[in-house]
Formats: structure tokens, C-alpha cells, sequence
């Protein structure tokens, strides 16, 4: 039976909602939302929190944007004044600094990145010592200090002032140890890669090409200003038509730093993140690595994943949106694989955050190891065509417990029985209720969702 109820109405952050720092680190336009005092404070408050009993290391990676370089100097400057040691990763995946993080011991690491957002976003990942998202807690304590009007942290003198130290062998390191997960070569096997003028491009090429695949690559060129633009996992109509052109086996697009992957199937099919939890899953499970044999899922995975892993036998959780949801979830029940549709997956036996690279290393050996074209292995996923719309609200908890909106979404649950669900859920950054309707057709999709938005429009809850 599937675990998951056809009508959720869900809060997407449930989290207390912080001013600054969301689900996925501080983020915002360069030097409008976030600008470089705020990359310098929060320097200043980890070079001193994390340096309160010994002489902090803390280390720092970054993507293509232009203004990566300027957060970068702010967020050095800020932890030297403070008297912690800066490494510098340089150009380098997030995953990347999460690596180097658990496995060097260093106090925290910093991701300067805005991750799929255009290039004029940027923001700030703060990872603590074992690899994860930083804990909230500190997170507030880094917002009190930001609005203090007087800095009272001490500032470090003499020798105690940090310097910094250029670290690219750490990112070496983390591309080795990714080299190192193959099980078997990918001699002949002609591989394309969207790299979204991203961090990727300082890694999956060298990856790919070392384990033997004939790697023909887009998205490599970065300037500065074109990271996902037109490219990546956000446009992945662009590793489609690259695969068709070149007649590839499998192609993989990631997204600005390297923490999702989507794949592109011989045939130029989309294999978006419920499949890559499908396939792997699968995979895991025949081999009893599939821990507690359970996948971790958002609430907004496809219902079709829902029954192929019925099918399968494969028991499956949901978790609210957001990959620090997913990876929470795994941590505190041990299981060894979730994710996100959107291609952040979670290999706990490997790493502990999403790692786009890492993904396409895991699919490449799932089809190595089945001989056979991932157009063949999803044959058994049915994915339901689903349609979202984001409707600007007044007020997100009234429109969403509305008495009349809630018999709306009821009778479209009952019309669409067990061929469909209907979701929603406010957003934890907007002004906004999202509609979401899985069901047998696009057709119904549109009837299904414009249906409620109706609702909400006639209560007077739309904001236009």
C-alpha cells in the first residue's frame, strides 16, 4: 500500500524562521541582500566561537560567481581578525568542503554559493566539524551578532591574528577519494556532462576522464556571470539535446555547486531525482545496502516513485522540503539513501551531504553492474504528470486552513482516488501558497489545481 496520503497540507519550513539564514544557508542578491559586512561578521563571530579554547581552522570554498571572490576576502578578513587559520579550497563542489571538513578536522567549513540561483545571488553555507548543515542554534547566535550595533568580540593581536593558506589539495584529495568509490572502469562508455559554468568543472571532467569514459563536456566555461544560465540541471533541455547530438550513452547535468545531479538517459529522457532514488534504491537493495531497506523522500516526490517502490517492496519516509530535512531524517534512523526530486541525493555510506558528482558515480555503476541502458532499468517507473503553481496570499496559515479551501482540496482527493494526490503547502521564504496535483494527465492537473486556486481567489485570499 502507499504510505503517503493523498491530501498533505504542510508547512514547507518548519523550523523557527531565522532573518537571515534559511534552509540552505544565508542567501541573497550580492551587495543588496547580502553584502560584504555581513560576509565579514560572519567571519568574525566563527573565527571567535570556534577559537574560544584553541586556535581555530576553518576552511573555504567557493563557485564561479564573480562575487564569490569579493565574499570570500570579507569572510577571510573577518576570520583572521578574529585569530582563526583560513584554508582556502578555492573553486570547488560543496560537497567538496563537507569532505574535507570530517575528514581533516577542521572547526567548520564555509560554501560561498547561491547554489542553482542566478548569477547576481550569493550566498553563505555554513558546515560544522562532522559535515552537516550548521546547527540553528548557532546560526541565531551569528544573526544577534550581525545586528549588534557594537562589536564587542576581542579582536586577535600580535601572533594570534589568522593568516591564510592556499589548500587546493584538499580538493584534490576529495577527487581522489571520489575516483576511489568506482568499482569498475567506464572504458568505452561515452558519458556527457553539463557542468553549468559551475564548480563541477574543476572536478567531474577530471573524474570521468581518469576512470576511462570517453567524456564529452557543456557548461565549462565559466566568466563569472554565467553560472545556470541557460545550463545545468535547471535548463536540462540542454544535456537532452547534447546527448541526441552526440549519440551518448548518459549524460549528467549539475548545478552550480555540484550538490545536485539530474541525468539524461540514451533515448534524451529526464532522469530527475525520484528516478535516481528508484534506480539506486533498487540497486542498494539487491546488494543489502538499502539500510532498514527504506528510502527517505520529500513530501514532494512523484506519487509514481510511491508505487514502483511498493512494487519493489521498499519501504519509504517523507520529510519536509529541503535536503537538511532528508539528511536529518537518515541521520537519526540510519537509513543509507534519500533525497530530493530536484537531484540532491544523500549516499550515507559516502558522504553526508548531496553530491551531484558522487550520484553520477553511483547510476554510472548501476548500469555497469546490471549491463543494461537506464532507459531499460526505469521501465517499471510510471512518473505522474504533476503541475505546481505558486499563489501570492495575504495570509499563508488563513488561505491554507480556510474552511472552503479545505473541502476543495477534499473533493479533489476524492475524485482523484488512488491515480493522484493533491499537496499543499506554504513557503517558508514567500508570501505564498503552493498548489501542487499529481494525476493521470496534464489535462487533470490544470482542472485540479485551478480548481483550488478558484477557491482561494473567491475568499479573497489572492494577492494580485
Amino acid at each position: 500500500m502507499i504510505q503517503l496520503s493523498v491530501v498533505e497540507i504542510i508547512n514547507e519550513k518548519g523550523d523557527k524562521e531565522l532573518k537571515y539564514f534559511g534552509t540552505d544557508g544565508f542567501r541573497g542578491e550580492a551587495n543588496v541582500d547580502l553584502n560584504v559586512v555581513h560576509a565579514y561578521k560572519v567571519g568574525r563571530f566563527l573565527g571567535w566561537y570556534y577559537g574560544q579554547e584553541h586556535k581555530a581552522r576553518i576552511i573555504i570554498g567557493k563557485d564561479t560567481r564573480r562575487s564569490s571572490y569579493m565574499f570570500e576576502d570579507a569572510l577571510a578578513s573577518g576570520l583572521t581578525a578574529s585569530g582563526a587559520d583560513v584554508y582556502l579550497l578555492h573553486v570547488t563542489p560543496t560537497p567538496s568542503v563537507s569532505y574535507v571538513v570530517r575528514t581533516e578536522q577542521f572547526d567548520c567549513g564555509i560554501m560561498i554559493s547561491a547554489s542553482h540561483n542566478p548569477y547576481y545571488d550569493n550566498g553563505i553555507k555554513v558546515i560544522n566539524g562532522n559535515g552537516h548543515k550548521l546547527e540553528a542554534e548557532i546560526e541565531e547566535k551569528i544573526e544577534e551578532y550581525i545586528d549588534r550595533k557594537e562589536d564587542n568580540l576581542p579582536f586577535a593581536t600580535k601572533e594570534e591574528i589568522g593568516c591564510t593558506i592556499d589548500y587546493a589539495i584538499g580538493r584534490h584529495r576529495y577527487i581522489g577519494y571520489l575516483m576511489s568509490l568506482a568499482t569498475r572502469s567506464f572504458k568505452n562508455i561515452r558519458v556527457g556532462l553539463d557542468c553549468a559554468n559551475g564548480s563541477s568543472y574543476s572536478v567531474a571532467k577530471g573524474v570521468f576522464d581518469a576512470l576511462g569514459a570517453k567524456t564529452y563536456t557543456i557548461g565549462m566555461e565559466p566568466d563569472g556571470t554565467n553560472i545556470n544560465n541557460g545550463c545545468g540541471s535547471t535548463h536540462i533541455e540542454n544535456l537532452q539535446a547534447f546527448v541526441k547530438e552526440k549519440n551518448l550513452d548518459i549524460g549528467f547535468a549539475y548545478d552550480g555547486d555540484a550538490d545536485r545531479c539530474l541525468a539524461v538517459d540514451d533515448k534524451g529522457e529526464v532522469i530527475d531525482g525520484d528516478a535516481i532514488l528508484y534506480l539506486c534504491g533498487c540497486y542498494l537493495k539487491e546488494k543489502g545496502e538499502l539500510n532498514n531497506n527504506t528510502i527517505v523522500t520529500t513530501v514532494m516526490s512523484n506519487l509514481g516513485l510511491y508505487k514502483a517502490l511498493d512494487k519493489k517492496g521498499i519501504v519509504y519516509e517523507k520529510t519536509a522540503v529541503g535536503d537538511k530535512y532528508v539528511n536529518a531524517n537518515m541521520v537519526e534512523n540510519g537509513h543509507s539513501l534519500g533525497g530530493e526530486q530536484s537531484g540532491h541525493i544523500i549516499f550515507s555510506k559516502y558522504a553526508v551531504t548531496g553530491d551531484g558528482v558522487l550520484t553520477s558515480l553511483m547510476l554510472m555503476e548501476v548500469m555497469l553492474e546490471k549491463k543494461a541502458k537506464l532507459s531499460e532499468l526505469r521501465k517499471e517507473l510510471k512518473i505522474y504528470p504533476q503541475l505546481l503553481k505558486n499563489v501570492r496570499v495575504a495570509d499563508k496559515p488563513a488561505a491554507r486552513q480556510d474552511d472552503d479551501v479545505a473541502a476543495a482540496v477534499k473533493e479533489v482527493e476524492e475524485a482523484l482516488g488512488d491515480e493522484g494526490r493533491i499537496l499543499l503547502r506554504e513557503s517558508g521564504t514567500e508570501p505564498v501558497i503552493r498548489v501542487m496535483v499529481e494525476a493521470g494527465t496534464e489535462e487533470l492537473c490544470q482542472e485540479y489545481v485551478e480548481k483550488v486556486i478558484a477557491v482561494l481567489h473567491k475568499k479573497g485570499h489572492v494577492v494580485e
